[in-house]
This record gives structure tokens, sequence and C-alpha cells, in this order.
């Protein structure tokens, strides 16, 4: 009897793609916090099942870790995230939405980068070199409507962007400190000289968070 209740009890399988879906994501955060040699039995527990299962997916270890490298320089969720940010909010709101989406980019893939070296990434890199105008159509999609309220083309906008987002959220620049993106949007469009209306990015600008 307690043998029907346990199996009654037993999680149903995922489907083949997301149970592939939920190994990589476990993989890629243990390398993040541990490097390439995790175990086999790290990553299962990790992701919440039988070690064996890992097998029926991939066939070793390694082509598990390779595509979780693989899937943090995925461009995929950024452009699906960059498109659903609704084009109907003010442009700071926009941007800013945009900022927090390639922040998070950001740490993850350089975070990857000092846990494997440049040249255990260098591949995968390489093989997703137009990435930089992929994103930067996305941001210019973005940044587009309201180009009649900016002083450049909203390419070069988008280019500002991108380098400040990266700048002043990369791990070694800012350490556990990155700029918070309501600020990275402020210095874009406003830069860091007072003037009026200065605080209308800051509903809280009391809280003496990265003052000017």
């Amino acid at each position: 009897m307690s043998r029907v209740i346990l199996a009654s009890q037993r999680a149903a399988p995922l489907p083949p793609d997301e149970r592939r879906a939920a190994l990589i994501e476990s993989t890629l955060s243990l390398v993040l916090a541990h490097g390439p040699d995790v175990s086999t039995r790290q990553i299962a527990q990790a992701a919440g099942v039988a070690e064996g299962t890992i097998f029926r997916v991939f066939a070793t270890k390694d082509e598990l870790v390779n595509a979780a490298v693989a899937s943090a320089f995925d461009l995929s969720p950024l452009l699906r995230d960059l498109a659903a940010i609704d084009r109907a909010a003010p442009l700071p709101v926009r941007l800013v939405a945009a900022v927090e989406c390639l922040q998070q980019r950001t740490a993850r893939v350089f975070r990857l980068m000092d846990t494997l070296g440049c040249h255990g990434v260098a591949k995968t890199a390489r093989d997703r070199s137009d990435q930089g105008v992929l994103i930067g159509q996305a941001l210019v999609d973005l940044i587009g409507p309201a180009a009649d309220q900016l002083r450049c083309e909203p390419h070069e906008a988008a280019r500002r962007l991108q380098l400040l987002a990266v700048a002043f959220s990369h791990p070694r620049f800012v350490g556990d400190d990155p700029l918070p993106p309501v600020e990275i949007v402020s210095t874009l469009l406003d830069g860091i000289r007072l003037h009026p209306g200065h605080d209308a990015l800051h509903p809280d600008s009391t809280n003496g968070e990265h003052p000017c």
C-alpha cells in the first residue's frame, strides 16, 4: 500500500523539451556558481530528477555543460523581453525597462566569462558575433517612436544606451554595485548636470542611492 501511495505522489514527468530546458537552466546556475567541474549528481539534485535522466537527454556531461553555456548567449529571451515593452509608455519608462533586461544579460554573460575564462566561451561568442547588431535594432525599434525628442538618430541613441548599460553593469567595473537602470537612463537623456525637472525619473530621490 505504501508503494502505491508513494507512486501516486510522484510528480508527473516533464515533456522532453521542458526536461531539457530544466536541466540546462540548473546546469547554468551551477556553472555560474562553481565552474564547469560540477557533477551530474549535483545537476540532477538541482533539477529534481534522477541522475540517469540526464543521460537520456544528453550523451555526456560535457554536452550538457556546453548546452548550458550556449544558453547564456541565446539572444531569444532578451529580444522577446525587449519586444514586450509597452511602446505606449513614455520614453524614459521604456528605456528603464530595456536597461533592466540588458543588465540581467550583462551580469550573467560576464559572470560566465569570469568563471570559464575567455577561451572557454570564445567559440560560443564568435558564433554569435552579430548579437550586438540584433540588440541594437531591437533598441532602435523601442526608441524610434520618440525620435523627435532626441538630438541624435535612434540608432545612435541605441548605441549609447548599450554602451552605458554595459559599462555601468559590468562586474569588473562596478563590482556588486551596478548603477540602477533609472540612473543609466537619466545619464543618457539628461547627463549629470542639474536642471529643472531633474527629479522626473526619481520618484524616490530621497533614498540616498547613487546621489549626484
